[in-house]
């Protein structure tokens, strides 16, 4: 992301997984930790995906230590795709690698990352839980799960990969409102300052 970004490596259910993580300044102003799981690895997600990114420069600017990381075989992460089961579990020791005791955890994700987040929300439990924050959330290909009343989830109009119908009909039975930004598509190209500052109202 930058010249500070620290790249590193840490033990996953399946091999070595490759993370990539953002700190605040200082660093005596933390104010918990955010991991953000990042688009399809299927289709060419990783950690540097432009969304990803975005959220992550965002959580830094609030005050949190922003984690990403490469699911199962994508880009120095060992072990191979595993249908978003695995995927969950490579999550969840993310987070337990870096969130500190009683530390406010942040869940986000982009798309497949946001069917992932979700999840691992569950793991974690909703009641330790700071925000969960979803991007395009895959709805119309992966199971998310049912999400916590105060979830941020933030949708392109216009998003060809998710239909914005099938987020709708997701939030619906929840009564879980969206974020639509108009005339947007699924990677927010050409909007990612407004995606920067839609997370930043949603999170702050």
């Amino acid at each position: 992301m930058n010249s500070q970004t620290q790249r590193v490596t840490i033990q996953g259910p399946a091999g070595l997984l490759a993370c990539a993580i953002d700190e605040p300044v200082p660093e005596t102003q933390w104010r918990g930790v955010a991991v953000i799981c990042h688009p399809n690895p299927t289709q060419g997600g990783t950690l540097d995906n432009k969304v990803v990114q975005t959220v992550a420069r965002a959580v830094v600017q609030l005050g949190y230590r922003a984690v990403r990381f490469n699911f199962r075989g994508v880009g120095g992460s060992e072990g191979v795709w595993d249908e978003g089961r695995g995927e969950i579990d490579d999550c969840m020791a993310v987070v337990e690698q870096y969130r500190l005791q009683n530390q406010a955890l942040i869940l986000a994700g982009f798309s497949f990352g946001g069917y992932v987040a979700t999840h691992a929300a569950q793991r974690v439990g909703y009641e330790t839980l700071k925000r969960l924050l979803l991007v395009g959330p895959a709805t119309s290909r992966f199971q998310v799960a049912a999400v916590p009343a105060d979830t941020a989830v933030i949708h392109g109009e216009l998003d060809d990969v998710v239909p914005l119908q099938a987020v709708l009909d997701w939030a619906r039975p929840q009564s879980l409102p969206i974020t639509v930004v108009p005339g947007v598509g699924h990677f927010f190209h050409g909007q990612l300052p407004l995606l920067k500052n839609l997370v930043l109202r949603a999170l702050a």
